[in-house]
């Protein structure tokens, strides 16, 4: 699977393209989160609560369309009911049309951290993931589900990031570990990579 990759000169920029991208392949589309940690929604760190917050509440989609992760309940019952819906919606692959994924400077995407037995999941959709660094368990899509989807978008910024961006779009050119982000690979979609100037200080813009 080749990358595209865009670079942009400010995360103004970045944003702007990244929400472009999202408009062009999205329109009325249904919503679900790649990962979640296990909060209730309006604990200040789920993810659910910050989409409602700043984007949910601001746009007219109806609220059966809106798919969360319930982060408040037991985590392994929590992402098999998950996996349910995902294929109950999609389809038994659960291919999602578009996937917009961040990335963390240790290369972690979703709740796919580095060294969790997540990222060995091979069949499930959904997990429930126990990160040790974080002292937490996630709910996360499985690599199987986001190599499954129609489009993956990257949007990475921060030059804390460059050695991980640089080490994902290498590949398997890189003798370490790939990073989670790496292994995300979309089987018969298109994989495109939004960078600020930072994140993206040591590759070059076009196909990776």
């Amino acid at each position: 699977m080749r990358a595209e990759v865009r670079k942009y000169a400010d995360l103004a920029a970045l944003a702007e393209a990244a929400a472009g991208e999202f408009a062009r392949v999205a329109s009325e589309a249904h919503v679900f989160w790649a990962d979640e940690r296990c909060v209730p929604p309006d604990h200040a760190d789920s993810n659910f609560g910050m989409a409602r917050d700043f984007l949910l509440s601001r746009v007219p989609l109806c609220g059966e369309k809106v798919h969360r992760m319930r982060g408040e309940d037991d985590p392994a019952a929590a992402a098999m009911d998950y996996e349910n819906e995902l294929k109950h919606e999609l389809g038994p692959d659960g291919a999602l049309d578009l996937i917009l994924l961040g990335m963390g400077a240790d290369g972690h995407t979703a709740s796919l951290f580095p060294g969790t037995p997540a990222l060995a999941e091979s069949a499930r959709l959904v997990v429930a993931n126990y990160v040790p660094s974080l002292g937490s368990w996630r709910l996360t899509l499985t690599l199987p589900c986001l190599s499954a989807a129609r489009h993956v978008v990257f949007l990475v910024a921060g030059a804390e990031k460059s050695e991980s961006v640089t080490r994902a779009l290498a590949g398997d050119a890189d003798p370490a570990p790939l990073p989670p982000a790496a292994r995300v690979r979309p089987r018969s979609g298109k994989l495109i990579w939004l960078l600020d100037e930072a994140a993206g200080a040591n590759v070059a813009s076009g196909q990776q």
